[in-house]
């Protein structure tokens, strides 16, 4: 059977002090996230790794994808000197994103751009 990928699924809010996002990241480990911020664009990456089998097993099924991801969000405005704050758990991550006082259009939404899924290598 081949590796499949996967890509979380983000919602993203305008605030008053910046930005809200949250990113479905169920099964993965907190140490295995990877947070970048480099201009408009927010960069999440990280591996959701099976670590409950430890002993050769026959599959029956398989619905859940295990594999390495990357979730890139690009917003109206430029959001890599916000302060960040980020709250895990339950497999929901949160990031609060304080922006400076900097003009920002406030009619534009940011977009997902390049959803990729990085297979194992």
């Amino acid at each position: 059977m081949s590796e499949r990928n996967w890509a979380p699924a983000a919602d993203v809010y305008r605030t008053r002090e910046g930005w809200l996002v949250k990113i479905d990241l169920a099964g993965v480990r907190p140490e295995e996230i990877e947070i970048t911020l480099a201009g408009r664009v927010l960069v999440v990456a990280g591996c959701r790794r099976d670590t409950v089998l430890s002993e050769t097993v026959a599959y029956h099924q398989l619905e859940i994808t295990y594999s390495s991801f990357e979730k890139t969000l690009r917003f109206p405005c430029a959001i890599e000197g916000a302060l960040v704050e980020s709250d895990y758990r339950d497999g929901l991550l949160t990031l609060r994103l304080r922006e400076s006082k900097e003009d920002c259009d406030e009619g534009r939404q940011p977009s997902a751009v390049g959803d990729r899924s990085i297979p194992n290598g």
